[in-house]
């Protein structure tokens, strides 16, 4: 800590500041006006914004709905025109004609000038077999289409038959087919082309992106080529539309919005609005951008700013003139401060000399506590760190014996074990910084008869290797704790591994683990050791009994800084027959923390330190 060295020489009497003038007190006030002011002007901006947003949203949803209902209109028109052309072309009798007499000379021209006059996309004739006899582009004359869907289903029904197929290059091709008769013979097949493409072109726009799906869900017309034959979904998520859809779904970005977009094109907010089309169930949906919207609100909320901007330069220049008046009295102010700063320049002097020194002293604490925390960090490591791998050398062992002795399956079992521990591990190394943090972890529910079997189960290899029994008592029901698992294992793998130690120079060793929910969950961990001889400085850091090598006298401090920060309490005791008794004490899912309560004596014991907050 930085200490203020006594003045060399106390200072004379400094002459009582002159009293502030009236007009100080009036800036004041002008300064409360103008920050009254602007908080003023910030609510209005703000309560304009969200009325005018969602109010020309509304218009310029209204407006979408209005658009989309006209395209679905004009698509059905489209449809409807072309519709009725089969059935009157397969009752032409020069069609008949010439299908009953393969005379097809005159059958192009006069698909060209029908095609012409009613304004269709194409007319082609087809003979029975499946070949273009005559059509209105003389290009496709003697092409088969045979096994084509129009032309199937044209054959096998009286009526005018509708088809949409997706051609290779990705479009759909529109068409409207129906069977020519002769004495009540399927002669041919009259097909009229349906151009719904023209659609595309007429409503693609910079601020605007539209397509049309069929009954099963198909994209068959849209603005951008790359969603014809996608669902709406797959059109959404697969890619986002070229530069200039994209420079159109610039949105709000969120902040100004009062209700969520629609729909989004990899981040970027866009209205949607659906209509239906009256034929067959298909639907329109329209994406448009809410440029628009903010442009209109930008515009208002522009004003407004602008005749705020103007009332605070009009305080400001009222604050302007008030701070030439006070001009003259702050230079009074300005002498009296130099007659004060000539009395203190020698003490100044002093100063500096004596906070040199300071400094130096300073750099040198701070650089040993760096020491002291790097220490106590690598201990805590290596403390923590020892157990999951004494267990797994335990594991690698027991595998290479399985893999020596050809059982494999059983060698798996190990390491997936050894998987266990490592991210344990991994797991381990994240709290380690538990004794000196104050909590502010995700706390979930934990069964703490899970967190026993787990600790017993990292501690498997060691109780194998020596002859230690050890009694565990589990309640049927579970005890729910808010808390951390690994961490509550940690705690309990630190209590058994020291009652372990304690009980190495006992003939019959003997650890109790008990766990009970009452008002509190408790869990109380026994050995029949040599009991604990020194309580006050059992849970400080680095305070071990062990010898070099063994411990660095960080587990109880550790655990008992985890137990704190889950609510609960550590205490050590020991016990009436001999050996060290340790209890952790946790408040159960829905309890108030035991921090909150005062502590509570343990009866019966010879001494008792109680570690917690």
């Amino acid at each position: 800590m930085k200490t203020t060295p006594p003045f060399v020489e106390s200072a004379k009497p400094v002459p009582p500041m002159t009293e502030l003038p009236p007009g100080r007190r009036g800036t004041w006030m002008v300064r409360g006006i103008v920050v009254g002011l602007i908080a003023l002007a910030v609510g209005i901006i703000w309560v304009s914004n969200l009325w005018l947003t969602e109010r020309f949203t509304e218009t310029t949803r209204n407006r979408g709905e209005i658009r989309i209902a006209l395209y679905a209109n004009a698509i059905t028109s489209e449809l409807q025109r072309n519709r009725v052309v089969p059935l009157l072309l397969s009752r032409d009798p020069v069609m008949i004609a010439a299908l009953n007499s393969d005379d097809y000379s005159a059958t192009s021209r006069r698909l060209i000038s029908f095609a012409e006059e009613i304004g269709a996309a194409g007319l082609r004739l087809f003979d029975e077999s499946g070949v273009i006899v005559a059509s209105s582009d003389r290009n496709e004359l003697g092409a088969a289409f045979r096994n084509s869907p129009f032309f199937v289903d044209a054959l096998r029904t009286n009526e005018t038959v509708f088809n949409a197929t997706q051609l290779e290059s990705g479009a759909f091709q529109f068409t409207y087919a129906r069977r020519i008769e002769s004495e009540k013979q399927g002669i041919g097949v009259i097909v009229v082309d349906v151009d719904l493409r023209q659609f595309e072109t007429r409503w693609r726009s910079p601020s605007e992106a539209v397509l049309v799906t069929d009954s099963e869900g198909r994209t068959v017309i849209a603005t951008d080529p790359r969603w014809r034959g996608k669902t709406l979904e797959q059109a959404l998520v697969d890619q986002t539309p070229d530069s200039a859809l994209r420079r159109a779904v610039e949105a709000t970005g969120g902040f100004f919005d009062i209700s969520p977009p629609d729909a989004y094109f990899r981040g970027e907010a866009m209205m949607q609005i659906d209509g239906r089309v009256a034929f067959r169930g298909w639907r329109i949906t329209s994406f448009s951008t809410y440029a628009s919207v903010r442009e209109r609100v930008n515009g208002v909320l522009a004003i407004e700013i602008m005749a705020f901007a103007i009332l605070l330069a009009l305080a400001f220049y009222v604050l302007s003139r008030r701070a030439q008046l006070q001009a003259g009295f702050f230079r009074r102010e300005s002498e009296e401060l130099r007659a004060l700063n000539l009395r203190l320049s020698r003490e100044i002097a002093e100063r500096q000399k004596v906070q040199k020194n300071l400094e130096v002293a300073e750099q040198s604490l701070a650089q040993s506590q760096k020491l002291a925390a790097l220490g106590e960090m690598s201990a805590a490591v290596s403390h923590e760190l020892n157990q999951p791998l004494a267990a797994m050398k335990t594991y690698l062992a027991g595998a290479k014996l399985l893999l020596q002795r050809r059982r494999p399956e059983e060698a798996q079992s190990s390491f997936q074990r050894i998987d266990d521990l490592i991210e344990r591990m991994g797991a381990i190394t994240k709290q380690l910084k538990s004794y000196a943090r104050k909590g502010g972890d995700d706390l979930v529910e934990v069964d703490l008869r899970d967190a026993v079997r787990g600790a017993l189960s990292m501690m498997e290899p060691q109780l194998k290797r020596g002859d230690v029994r050890v009694v565990t008592t589990l309640p049927d029901s579970p005890v729910p704790v808010l808390g951390d698992r690994v961490r509550i294992e940690q705690v309990i793998i630190n209590l058994f591994r020291n009652a372990l130690d304690a009980t190495k120079t006992v003939a019959r060793p003997e650890v109790e683990i008990l766990l009970s929910a009452g008002e509190t969950a408790m869990l109380i961990v026994r050995d029949n050791g040599d009991g604990i001889t020194n309580l006050d400085e059992l849970f400080e850091p680095f305070y071990t009994t062990k010898q070099p090598g063994e411990g660095v006298g960080l587990g109880l401090a550790i655990s008992s800084g985890i137990v704190a920060d889950l609510g609960g309490r550590l205490t050590a005791r020991n016990g009436q027959a001999g050996g060290a008794v340790f209890e952790v004490q946790l408040p159960l899912l829905g309890q108030p923390s035991l921090k909150t309560q005062p502590p509570q004596p343990l009866p019966g014991a010879a001494g008792t330190i109680e570690a917690a907050e």
